[in-house]
């Protein structure tokens, strides 16, 4: 079949074609994403089981897997993220202080439980960094000060 000029005229069946492959190629790249995710999933799941008995074992009350995973996910997320750094160091620092706000605001003696967590969890999702953060933790005056 032509048209006026003599060219054939397109069916429209090219654009279905296309379509259909465009679409095929997003589920397959659906598919691969999510088989990742999955496998990423139960490495979280792995590792929020061990860091959730390690808490147990030091006496503390741990959170639920699903808030540890979502969390920390796979890889330590945020914490695992230069521990070391400066920046980390200033906003654990900013947290063992007296509670006041502003020029009120002092360090304290905090309890050894207040750095504990962190090197737990620096142990498993980043052991790598563990020794770094040890060695400025060890800096810090801490203490048994709080009660069971």
């Amino acid at each position: 079949m032509t048209g006026r000029t003599g060219e054939p005229v397109d069916s429209g069946r090219n654009y279905i074609y296309w379509t259909a492959l465009g679409l095929l190629i997003a589920l397959a790249l659906v598919a691969l994403f999510s088989f990742r995710a999955a496998a990423s999933t139960r490495e979280a799941q792995d590792k929020a089981d061990q860091l959730i008995a390690a808490i147990e074992e030091a006496g503390g009350q741990p959170p639920s897997q699903e808030q540890v995973v979502r969390v920390l996910g796979d890889d330590g997320g945020a914490v695992c993220d230069d521990p070391a750094s400066g920046l980390r160091r200033a906003i654990l620092h900013g947290q063992l202080t007296n509670g006041a706000a502003g020029p009120g605001a002092r360090p304290v003696i905090a309890d050894n439980r207040a750095v504990r967590g962190q090197l737990l969890v620096v142990e498993i999702y980043c052991p790598d960094e563990l020794e770094d953060v040890r060695t400025w933790v060890e800096d810090l005056k801490l203490d048994d000060v709080a009660e069971d």
